[in-house]
């Protein structure tokens, strides 16, 4: 039995006196399952979302060029990536009709989240390379991140947990029905 205040170890990880809140989906993006080896288009998650069917692809709108998904290991609630369906890396590789509609889509999810979840702010960005960042470095992706006051920005830092309060399948529904265009 521990001493009041005593950090108790069991042999399991090492004390440091934080709770731990158990996310066991976190595991595939951190073991980087459906992560493509190489560029290879058949490899890629991003080329094979689209012909998923909905809701389980958690396509949120479908753009002739490019669509919103949304992302499978979110930051926050409503976390969409906006990809070209076209296979490519870089975003100096789109055609100026691909970058418009990315432009354009992501325009969109803004409004889409502002009028659905009163979103106050936006985390937007593409991590282009491994080595800039970007979990899925072969095929090109936008993220577009809402924001809230006082939102979670202390739990990663501070708490060393994300926060996720609605089921993605949920978050993909309400989305896809109120869509902005």
């Amino acid at each position: 039995m521990s001493a009041p205040g005593e950090v108790r170890h069991d042999g399991v990880g090492e004390p440091d006196q934080l709770e731990r809140l158990w996310t066991p989906h976190r595991m595939a993006y951190i073991r980087g399952e459906n992560k493509p080896d190489d560029a290879s288009a058949g490899q890629c998650p991003f080329c094979r979302i689209p012909s998923a069917q909905e809701p389980d692809g958690l396509v949120v709108r479908r753009g002739e060029l490019v669509f919103a998904v949304l992302n499978l290991y979110p930051y926050a609630p409503g976390h969409l990536l906006v990809c070209p369906y076209r296979h490519i890396a870089d975003y100096t590789e789109t055609t100026d009709a691909e970058a418009a509609e990315m432009a354009d889509l992501t325009r969109q999810a803004m409004r889409t989240l502002r009028a659905v979840s009163h979103a106050a702010g936006f985390n937007l960005g593409m991590n282009q390379g491994a080595i800039a960042g970007a979990g899925i470095a072969a095929h090109l992706h936008q993220h577009v991140v809402p924001r809230w006051p006082g939102d979670q920005n202390f739990m990663p830092v501070i708490g060393r947990t994300k926060t996720l309060p609605e089921l993605l399948g949920d978050t993909r529904d309400l989305l896809a029905a109120h869509w902005q265009g």
